[in-house]
Formats: structure tokens, sequence, C-alpha cells
């Protein structure tokens, strides 16, 4: 008898096994505290939809769901730590595009986000405004166009770090047209935002549900938002299209991940738990009033996203030479 043939039973046997075992991990998961990394600061669109959904998680798994903020390196470390976690279900990262664009800034960075992590589904979009202190006087994007032209590097533009979505998408602003504008990259979102607001810096992107806020006091000045369609939490500022600038859509998403070689139960029990909190009213309209769009989607559909997203922004990233070290 050939050999093959002999190997047959206990190949059926290993396979059986294999099968129960993934099954068996289905059913013990989870077996401890499972912990949710944000890899940047707190009040942040990540920050938001993680601690949104933790509790009702938590209730679904029946074990506790802690937030952790993990901020650094534009996300990198927060990410990397998740990347090196066990691959059993109880350590999740809150990503979003960003962990796209960083891991293509740093030199020797230590995961890829695509090979190194499992998606588990899609959460949310937002939206970026672009905004100027009053204290310039740009009241509009053309303004701003005009000024930047007449005085090159005079007017200078903020970004919670190198790499942020914020950064990336005046990155595309300025080369659709053809300005140049001196960035100054912060270490996080609040630093960033409250040096806009007191005119250290004179313009930036923010998301759309912090940004309109402060529009509507009078704090900063709406511009355009970088979404292909006005948003209705700002139904009145134009898209950059809109305006005349094309090329400049710049939405976020925020999507969660679990560690490469996660059991594949695992990932479609957390994406089923993940995918019905996200379907609840409250939480859509939750997240709506914070300016994000709720939107769940098979860990397939992410994958196909991220594999899209990772070469567009580091054709990005190239053009523009753009690095943080």
């Amino acid at each position: 008898m050939h050999p093959f043939f002999k190997s047959l039973p206990k190949a059926a046997l290993a396979l059986s096994v294999l099968l129960s075992s993934l099954g068996l991990q289905a059913q013990i998961y989870p077996s401890q505290t499972v912990r949710i990394v944000v890899p940047f600061t707190a009040g942040t669109g990540m920050d938001t939809i993680a601690r949104a959904v933790a509790p009702r998680l938590g209730e679904r798994l029946g074990q506790p769901v802690i937030v952790q903020n993990m901020p650094g390196a534009s996300g990198n470390i927060g990410a990397d730590a998740v990347a090196k976690a066990n691959p059993d279900g109880h350590t999740v990262l809150m990503g979003a595009n960003t962990m796209l664009i960083a891991s293509q800034l740093y030199k020797n960075v230590p995961f890829n986000p695509i090979k190194d992590f499992a998606p588990v589904s899609m959460s949310a979009w937002g939206t970026l405004m672009l905004v100027a202190n009053p204290k310039t006087g740009i009241k509009s994007m053309q303004e701003l166009i005009a000024k930047a032209k007449a005085s090159p590097g005079a007017i200078s533009f903020g970004s919670p770090g190198v790499g942020t979505p914020h950064h990336m998408a005046m990155e595309l602003f300025k080369a659709q047209t053809q300005l140049f504008m001196l960035h100054v990259p912060y270490r996080g979102t609040a630093g960033y935002t409250q040096d806009l607001l007191s005119g250290e810096v004179n313009v930036g992107f923010l998301p759309i549900h912090v940004a309109q806020g402060f529009v509507s006091s009078g704090k900063l000045t709406a511009l355009a938002v970088g979404s292909p369609k006005r948003h209705p939490v700002a139904p009145s500022v134009a898209t950059f299209e809109e305006l005349g600038v094309k090329g400049v859509e710049v939405d976020l998403w925020y999507a969660f991940f679990v560690p490469a070689k996660t059991p594949p139960a695992v990932v479609g029990r957390l994406n089923a738990d993940i995918s019905a909190i996200l379907r609840q009213a409250d939480i859509r309209d939750l997240l709506g009033r914070a300016g994000l769009d709720a939107a769940a989607s098979t860990p397939d559909e992410l994958g196909a996203i991220s594999q899209k997203d990772y070469p567009r922004w580091g054709a990005v990233i190239k053009r523009n030479g753009i690095t943080a070290e």
C-alpha cells in the first residue's frame, strides 16, 4: 500500500483534533479581560469608538473589556504592542488608516500592518474639516490659497504628528494646489488643537466632530470638508471638489484588528458581537453626534480596504519625501 494511504487515518485524526481545538477555543473565549488598545490619546475618534463599544462588548463576551491608550510614534507603539500580543483575541487594536500610513514613515518598523494583523470589522467612517484661526483673517479656502501663494512658507499648519491623517490630508491639498506651507507637527491631538485655537498655528485639519463645535462658537473658521459629499454635522461647509480642488477626499476610517494567527473562530465571534453593537440605534446615534458614521463589515471587506489604502498612502509618502526620522 502506498505510504500516502497509510497516513490517511493519522491525517484525519490530526484534522479532527485541529477542528475540535478551534471549536473549543471559540467556546472558552474569552477566558480573561479583553483589552482594546487605542494607539492615540484620549478624545480622538478611535478613542470615542472604543469607549462606546467596550462596555457593550463586555456584556456580550461575559468578561471585562477595558480601553488602554498607548500613544506614540504616530500610532506605531500601540500597533506594535498588539502585533506582538498573544493571538488569542484578548488584545484588540482599535485601528485606523493611520496604521497604514505611520508604518511607512519610520525606518525599521517592527511590524507589517497587512501581514501582522487579522482584520475583524470596520467600525466607522469620519470626515476631516480644514479650518483656519480667525486671527489669520482667512475666511475661505480661496483666500487661504491666495495668501499661501503670495507668501510661500508664511502660513503654518499643524497636525497631531507626522503622517497622521491631518498631515497627509494637507499634503494632498498642497499638492493639488501647488502650495508651500510650514508644517508644525505635535505629539498628539491635545497640544495641536490648543495651538490651533490660540493661533500659534494658522490652519489645519480637524475631525469634523471636533471642528464644528469650535466653528459654531467662532473660535475657528471652516474652509472645506474632505469628504466626497457635505456632511450633515456641517451641511453649510462645502467639499473641496465643490470649491474647485479635486483629489482631496480624505475620509478617515476606523476598524478593529487582532494579532495575526488569531483563531478564525475567535475573529468570527468578535466580528459578530462588534457588528451587532454597531447596528444598535443608540450607538449609531452616539457616534453620529460625534461626527462618525457607524459602519460594520466582514473581516474580508476590511482586509480589502486595508490592502487598497496601504499602497495609496505609500505613494503619497514617497512622492512628497515624507519621513518621521
